[in-house]
């Protein structure tokens, strides 16, 4: 009978990278990868800021794959490139914990579940012609989301938040986003600000190829067409366009898709557009899974999928571009400053977020409770957040079910 490896020993393996392990231990990193990331894509209601917090909880907190300096880096990084950025996230814990094949593993499997929902909704949706009413799932799960974001700015932000400067940063960038700034602006500002502090305090030679290009590719220019003229190949084209170059929320998208489908292409109406994004809220995983429901209202299942692949496929391609330069940044002198910047910045962004999602979820005195009920048991226990989610859901549930009679 073989011997099951020892504590030290599996701490051991958990940071050997996957060339280093035999492959009975390659073909289990990935297994557990992709459980991981399946049950994020299931789980993880509540936006970027929520599915990040549920990272950090998973890979840093349970699993230790990663340090929380590491997992700001590549938040930071992943803010400056265009796509959705809890998705990209995912895909670089993927690739630092298995390279390509743990890239590929991750992103699949954290977008799947969402997708596969998407697209059931929108065979619904076609036959029905409206938008199921799942409010009663939010209704409970939204409150329980506002903590565990709460509970990650906290984490995140004692490792963020180094002195005064980054203090400073965090929370000029909070209130200038507030008033309606860029997002992407203020990230590389802040990042400027830390990296000339940097440069004054210990003057140094940046290496030019610890520089990451804000600005990616070129927009890719697809044809105005008619909704019966729709192609598994038009459609395709287009979500790489908007997949290459939007940065933001689910609201920057939603501006994209109306200039690009209802106005340009006119493939649907700016109805059925706000339900494609309505979809695309209430359901778990990326909001980017909007996509799916509007290439299957355009082109059926095979506009379903060449929707999906299309808006999401520069997110793999530029992550594993830049994944290898977040060490290299690190430790340049001056790019360490730029990436401290960037890390403060998105706290601040994040602390906004939190605020917003509060005044959303928090609606009346049961969902007050909720919250209050929620933070006490992430800040005092170990509970998992995906029995918190659970747990918010069912009391909505049963909260409707009671209200109805």
């Amino acid at each position: 009978m073989q011997n099951s490896p020892s504590p030290d020993q599996s701490a051991s393996s958990n940071q050997l990278s996957l060339s280093q392990l035999t492959p009975s231990q390659q073909r289990d990193r990935l297994k557990e990868l992709a459980a991981v990331f399946l049950r994020l894509g299931v789980t993880a209601f509540g936006g970027p800021a929520a599915h990040i917090a549920m990272m950090d909880d998973e890979v840093v907190k349970r699993r230790q794959w990663l340090s929380r300096e590491k997992l700001l880096d590549l938040l930071g990084i992943t803010n400056l490139i265009p796509g959705p950025n809890s998705t990209e996230l995912a895909i670089h814990i993927g690739y630092e914990r298995a390279g390509l094949w743990g890239l590929a593993i991750a992103g699949v499997c954290f977008i799947l579940p969402a997708m596969l929902m998407v697209w059931g909704l929108a065979a619904l949706y076609v036959h029905y012609q409206t938008v199921p009413q799942l409010g009663w799932l939010l209704y409970g799960i939204k409150p329980v989301i506002v903590a565990i974001v709460m509970q990650a700015l906290w984490k995140l932000g004692r490792t963020a938040i180094k002195d005064m400067p980054t203090l400073l940063v965090a929370i000029v960038v909070a209130v200038a986003f507030l008033a309606g700034m860029n997002e992407i602006t203020l990230l590389v500002l802040a990042g400027l600000v830390l990296l000339l502090a940097q440069f004054w305090q210990r003057p140094a030679s940046p290496s030019a190829s610890a520089w990451i290009p804000l600005v990616w590719l070129a927009q890719v220019e697809v044809v105005p067409t008619a909704i019966a003229s729709a192609t598994a190949g038009s459609i395709f084209l287009t979500f790489l366009k908007i997949g290459s170059v939007l940065y933001g929320s689910g609201y920057v998208l939603l501006a994209f898709l109306q200039e690009e489908l209802v106005e340009r292409n006119q493939w649907l109406t700016s109805q059925q557009l706000l339900d494609a994004v309505a979809i695309g809220q209430f359901t778990p995983g990326p909001v980017f899974t909007t996509a799916t429901f509007v290439g299957y209202l355009a082109g059926g299942n095979a506009g379903a999928l060449a929707a999906t692949v299309g808006i999401f496929l520069p997110s793999f391609v530029l992550v594993a571009l830049v994944n290898p330069l977040a060490d290299r940044l690190r430790r340049s002198r001056l790019m360490s400053g730029f990436l401290d910047g960037v890390n403060a910045a998105s706290l601040g962004l994040m602390a906004v977020v939190t605020y917003t999602l509060a005044r959303t979820a928090v609606i009346d005195w049961l969902t007050l409770l909720l919250a209050i009920g929620a933070v006490i048991l992430v800040f005092r226990t170990k509970i998992n957040s995906v029995w918190l989610i659970l747990i918010g859901g069912a009391i909505g549930l049963i909260w409707k079910l009671v209200a109805a009679f």
